[in-house]
């Protein structure tokens, strides 16, 4: 049973006091460990510069019942990845009565699995690629002849494209899904679309400016998320103002109809031929860093990090111990 409720909307602090003490979860252990200590700290210091009693807090080093004996009021979630992005901390968090930021558990473990997100989402009447389910090396030729080259191969629950693979010959699909099932044992693969990758941040029941991204590798991978100073970020992304409406409808569309909350990003491509925009995936928690979409977004909308960081966390207000 949980020890919250849920709240009618998102409260806005008049204060840092009203905050109380909040712990910024970061680190984790999941293959994402080195970004979401990258996106925690950044968040620490946001929070620290804005008044608030807020302290680094990483499960992987501390046992999560020590928020409740550590009297910590809220949790600022910076973890990426499974363990804490797949409604495993939220549920946690639940249990201990301590609010947290963001999405919950329902929307948390269905948006990490881009599988069953895709399913959902395709299933309300949306765009997104043909795909086929790897669910063994027997399945590779099927994917080609259903899907056709070039593809992606996906690991169904992983964060930023860790596992991820393009192809574009059949020799090397073995290799790629060999990869992806080195993080994941459900494996997909995806018809890639030829065009811009698009971004839409939301932030409560608001869509950010949309971004369009151009990578200079294959596609949006690892380092070029992270690390890699040649990727171009086009924001405001210069989408016409008719497509640019569709694209923030179809963003809040998808956050809706998978339980989301609070904040996150919806990710399409536009295919290049048809002008048609397809549904990639939801990130319930999106970096934080300085290469991050989502505070880029937002600095276009006149939100500086430090009021992003606080607009995040009041987004726990939702959630409030019974």
């Amino acid at each position: 049973m949980s020890l919250l409720t849920l709240g009618k909307g998102v409260g806005r602090a008049r204060s840092a006091a009203d905050f109380g003490k909040v712990a910024v979860l970061l680190g984790g252990d999941s293959t994402e460990r080195e970004i979401s200590l990258l996106s925690g700290n950044a968040v620490l210091a946001a929070l620290i510069r804005r008044g608030v009693d807020a302290h680094a807090f990483d499960p992987l080093d501390r046992p999560v019942q020590n928020l409740v004996s550590d009297a910590f009021d809220r949790a600022w979630i910076a973890l990426h990845g499974p363990g804490g992005e797949d409604g495993t901390m939220q549920g946690a968090l639940e249990w201990l009565g301590v609010p947290y930021t963001g999405s919950g558990v329902l929307a948390s473990a269905l948006t990490m699995d881009k599988l069953k997100t895709k399913r959902v989402v395709v299933g309300a009447g949306y765009a997104a690629p043909e795909y086929a389910v790897l669910s063994s090396a027997a399945d590779l030729q099927h994917a080609l002849a259903h899907v056709g080259l070039p593809l992606m191969v996906k690991p169904a629950s992983q964060g930023s494209s860790v596992g991820m693979t393009k192809v574009k010959s059949a020799a090397e699909l073995p290799s790629a899904y060999a990869e992806a099932r080195a993080v994941d044992p459900i494996v997909f693969a995806e018809r890639f679309i030829a065009g811009d990758e698009y971004t839409v941040g939301v932030l409560g029941t608001q869509g950010l400016p949309s971004i369009r991204i151009q990578p200079a590798t294959e596609f949006y991978d690892y380092q070029a998320k992270y690390f890699r100073n040649d990727t171009q970020y086009h924001c405001p992304s210069g989408l016409e103002p008719q497509a640019e409406a569709e694209l923030q409808a179809a963003a809040l569309a998808a956050f809706q109809v998978t339980d989301c909350h609070g904040w996150g990003r919806v990710d399409f491509m536009r295919d290049r031929a048809s002008t048609k925009f397809y549904f990639i995936e939801i990130n319930t928690t999106p970096g934080m860093t300085d290469h991050s979409l989502v505070p880029m977004a937002a600095r276009q909308s006149g939100i500086d990090f430090d009021e992003l960081v606080w607009r995040v966390l009041e987004t726990s207000f939702v959630r409030q111990r019974k």
